[in-house]
């Protein structure tokens, strides 16, 4: 590894420290941030964590109970240019990392980068399938004990963020798996397996499921109306699950735009480069990006109205000529299900 942890401690030395995650955070940007606090505090540096967008998942709220986690909405903090930030599971100039107030000087992801940035002091981004995995590492190199409930968390968080080591996992994984399991909280865990899903929840699984189309082997659905971000995610994997889908795209209507979460499961399409690339056809101005099997998006409202009345069938119609180009008879092979088929 050509950084040491070391060298962010000396870096973050004598700061006031934030670790900020992606918006919206989700269970492994929210447990690297809690190890990498922890890990921190052992070594005489205290640190607040802090997220915008919302937290709104059942089991996320049952996972910062679990850990007593304090976690900030940074519009509750004041924040000043003097300030140190270290950004977790996520990369300055992302569309899902606010530029918040304060000297981001640190950055721990997972993710390819976007947009390159040289703004970094200390800059660690590994191509492996959890944030918490390089945290957990972490812990390796600095020779500090895995306390258990930070054994639990990190776990939790690579076991989230590979889908149950069924996307993206890596050697590193598989190896801090291994390690964090004999620490690890497993009656939790279990709790945290069979309980992910809130009963409000139910209404965007069953509106996606209405508004289902397929296209060769691709897998849409809408969501006419606001869902958090995670619940988005995980109905996309629910999409990919389906036999006949091999690429999944999922997308909520909001008020300020449409959020896309997109799945593949083959090697020949990357979600992250198909997702921003569709994102920015017909002089739209869509964010998008991601890893090769798991992406999310943005497009704002003004931009989805350039696509006329029929935004649905145009959005999706973009994505299939990306992954199918050429291909002229797009009514012939759409199939649109209901429920009630």
């Amino acid at each position: 590894m050509s950084v040491k942890f070391d060298q962010l401690v000396d870096i973050l030395k004598g700061h006031r420290v934030f670790i900020q995650t992606h918006n919206c955070p989700d269970p492994d940007a929210m447990t690297s941030a809690y190890g990498l606090q922890y890990l921190l505090k052992r070594k005489g540096i205290e640190s607040k964590l802090i997220y915008d967008g919302v937290i709104s998942k059942f089991s996320d709220f049952r996972l910062i109970d679990y850990a007593k986690m304090e976690i900030y909405y940074a519009g509750d903090l004041e924040l000043c240019d003097e300030d140190y930030i270290v950004i977790v599971d996520a990369q300055k100039y992302n569309e899902n990392c606010t530029d918040l107030t304060g000297e981001e000087v640190a950055c721990i992801d997972h993710h390819p980068t976007v947009v390159e940035c040289d703004e970094y002091k200390y800059k660690d981004v590994r191509m492996v399938g959890a944030c918490s995995s390089i945290i957990a590492d972490y812990f390796i190199e600095s020779g500090v004990e895995l306390d258990p409930m930070v054994a639990t968390l990190l776990l939790y968080g690579i076991k989230m963020d590979t889908l149950d080591f069924t996307r993206g996992v890596t050697e590193l994984d598989v190896k801090m798996y291994y390690l964090l399991f004999k620490y690890a909280d497993h009656e939790f865990l279990a709790q945290m397996q069979v309980n992910q899903i809130d009963f409000k929840d139910l209404r965007a699984y069953g509106a996606a499921i209405d508004n289902i189309s397929l296209y060769k082997d691709i897998g849409y659905a809408c969501i006419p109306f606001d869902c958090p971000n995670g619940l988005i995610a995980i109905i996309s994997d629910f999409i990919l699950a389906l036999e006949q889908v091999t690429f999944s795209v999922v997308y909520a209507v909001r008020e300020e735009g449409y959020k896309f979460s997109v799945r593949s499961e083959r090697e020949d399409l990357d979600a992250g480069q198909i997702v921003r690339s569709a994102l920015q056809q017909r002089g739209m101005n869509g964010n998008g990006g991601g890893h090769s099997f798991m992406a999310g998006g943005f497009l704002p409202i003004e931009d989805a109205l350039k696509l006329g009345e029929d935004t649905r069938k145009e959005l999706e119609m973009i994505f299939d000529t990306i992954i199918y180009p050429g291909d002229e008879d797009y009514e012939k092979n759409t199939i649109y299900i209901k429920a009630t088929d």
